[in-house]
């Protein structure tokens, strides 16, 4: 290829392994290297916060920047660094909006949300103009940098050149949508006639996220089947009517794996590693995690893993009635990683403390630990109320553990039910949000473990198989792009109202 086909400037909150709340930061990292690889000229735009070692990952100051913000000018600092030496990373250093080393604020910290983002927002453009770099597109990430796409449909003057500067906005939780008091409104710096219910107006508030689908021209989701369940309730969050009017401009791209980072065969995260056609490896993590988590040595009990957010979406309340039971008769072992709402913490700590030696968990969050928790276990928990994509049940079938979930958005996409009669699928789904359906999945797999292990080997090597290239996605967004572009031009070329 003589030179890159486009220029992509990603605008994002999270960006693994620089700051990670989520699968976000893991999709911003695997996709832009990807595009470079293919020829594109892929940037990234990040946050400088407190928690980001400069030292670490070579990131060295480059110049300062003014940005202005509700009638005043804000200075700060832009550096630079290169991510796995392929994809330059511009990082916005205000000590104010982002020296804390949380990338979210949380409680009351939440509101100052609204003008951290949209300051990162509103500086991805004078970036690109500062540097030169003027993107084809601007693809922007959730609610966090929504607001780019507003501040592109309303130049201020000296922006000119990036009026042709298209935008993709990819929704990875359309239930987190960055709600605000509306006296943020003439910070933020939009014209009045945004403040509307059909832009960035929601029940007298601010929806920063509502913004970005009104202005973006073309919208992405992160599996098939949630970019259908999203135009409707309660998949769409009170934002369901509004996607569905935008369905056309909207297309569900599953997510990949950066098989860089999760392949079981390389991975120097785990004590040893491991193939389908040799499985030594696996189960030497496995001893190795039932010590981590202070569980009995044993070969004849199957392993639980839980990696997680403990968010109301992840479903955890459906299993109140089933671990104790299977934790009580000696059934199994349980390994959980996670934090989050409080009462889904106590449940595990308890479980844990009850019983020393089948249950033990953690609570925070360690990416060696996830990375152990997927290849030492047997089977994964993820019993989603609704889930956009995931990413850990695509982790756990490359390292041959088999997942449990519900058929929901990209579980649905990418895991198959166990087949009893011969043995075939890559996990167990169930699909009522109920406690006796995740209980019946659950039991499914048990039994499964202790009477039928030849189907246990067949499927893990189905599920160590199958690949999830960033390849097949990374084409689907380059034709959003196109599409986008051409979105923008026809905008760009439409007559005013009034013109013959």
């Amino acid at each position: 290829m003589s030179g890159p086909r486009r220029k992509v400037l990603f605008v994002a909150s999270e960006c693994l392994p620089y700051a990670k709340a989520g699968g976000l930061g893991d999709v911003v990292s695997a996709l832009s290297k990807e595009l470079v690889r293919r020829g594109d000229d892929a940037r990234i735009l990040l946050p400088l916060y407190g928690s980001i070692d400069r030292r670490r990952f070579g990131i060295e100051p480059l110049q300062p920047i003014c940005v202005h913000m509700g009638g005043e000018e804000i200075w700060a600092g832009i550096c630079r660094g290169t991510l796995d030496g392929l994809v330059p990373v511009y990082f916005l250093d205000h000590g104010g909006f982002f020296g804390g080393r949380d990338v979210y604020g949380v409680g009351a910290a939440y509101d100052f949300d609204v003008r951290r983002f949209a300051f990162l927002s509103r500086a991805s453009l004078q970036l690109a103009l500062d540097l030169g770099f003027v993107p084809d597109v601007m693809h922007l990430h959730d609610w966090q940098t929504s607001l780019v796409a507003a501040y592109l449909s309303d130049l201020p003057p000296g922006f000119e050149p990036l009026a042709d500067t298209a935008t993709v906005l990819t929704i990875h939780n359309v239930e987190y949508q960055g709600k605000f008091p509306a006296d943020a409104f003439p910070w933020i710096g939009l014209p009045p006639d945004a403040f509307r219910p059909d832009r960035i107006e929601d029940f007298g508030g601010l929806n920063l996220l509502k913004c970005g689908i009104a202005y973006a021209d073309a919208l992405t989701t992160v599996s098939p089947t949630h970019a259908r369940e999203m135009t409707g309730e309660p998949g769409g969050h009170g934002l369901g009517a509004m996607l569905a009017a935008r369905a056309a401009d909207t297309v569900g791209i599953l997510n990949g794996v950066d098989d860089d980072v999760w392949n079981p065969e390389i991975d120097s995260m785990l004590p040893a590693r491991f193939a389908v056609d040799d499985l030594r490896g696996k189960f030497e993590c496995r001893r190795t995690l039932q010590h981590r988590f202070g569980l009995e040595e044993r070969h004849d009990l199957p392993i639980l893993g839980v990696v997680s957010r403990f968010a109301p979406q992840k479903g955890f309340d459906l299993l109140r009635d089933v671990l104790p039971g299977l934790l009580d008769a000696g059934l199994v072992q349980l390994c959980v990683i996670g934090s989050g709402a409080r009462h889904v913490e106590d449940f595990f700590r308890a479980l844990a403390s009850v019983h020393p030696g089948r249950a033990g968990a953690f609570f925070g969050y360690s990416e060696e630990g996830a990375h152990l928790v997927e290849a030492g276990s047997d089977f994964f928990l993820m019993p989603s109320l609704y889930e956009p994509c995931g990413l850990n049940q695509m982790y756990s079938m490359r390292y041959g553990t088999l997942p449990i979930v519900r058929a929901t958005g990209g579980l649905a996409d990418t895991v198959s039910d166990h087949d009893p009669r011969t043995g075939a699928g890559t996990g167990f789904v169930f699909v009522e949000a109920t406690a006796e359906a995740a209980a019946d999945a659950i039991g499914r797999a048990v039994r499964c473990w202790w009477e039928k292990p030849s189907h246990v080997a067949r499927m893990r090597r189905a599920g160590m198989a199958l690949r999830f290239p960033w390849s097949v996605g990374a084409d689907l967004y380059e034709r959003t792009y196109e599409r986008a572009i051409a979105a923008r031009r026809a905008r760009d070329e439409a007559p005013e109202d009034g013109d013959a």
